[in-house]
């Protein structure tokens, strides 16, 4: 049986974090910028659970890890959609250049 190569998965995962990053530092639009965040961070779970399978010693701590940071996300999601439909109220846009408010 012959599986997927261990340099698939972590060219995937590169694949993702790059999309990501380049989403979350050239786009304007704040949905967009949440969006690109988690995909960097589901990036990062692709690493763990690889490494947690492939790794020199293969145990289960590199998906608890992955658990983890799915709730952590998931809790990012909550606040950042929170905040952006208060600001949204409050300017009525959801262009990251004109979310200063805190400035003042």
């Amino acid at each position: 049986m012959t599986g997927v190569p261990v340099s698939a998965y972590l060219a995937l995962a590169l694949i993702l974090f790059c999309i990501g990053l380049y989403g979350a530092l050239t786009k304007r639009n704040t949905i967009i910028v949440l969006i690109s965040i988690e995909l960097m961070l589901n990036a990062v779970n692709i690493n763990l659970v690889t490494f947690s399978k492939f790794g020199m010693n293969p145990s289960i701590t590199g998906q608890v890890f992955a658990v983890f940071v799915i709730a952590v996300a998931a809790a990012e999601v909550a606040v950042g959609i929170a905040i952006l439909l208060s600001l949204y109220r409050n300017r009525k846009t959801v262009n990251i250049d004109e979310m200063d408010q805190l400035k003042h």
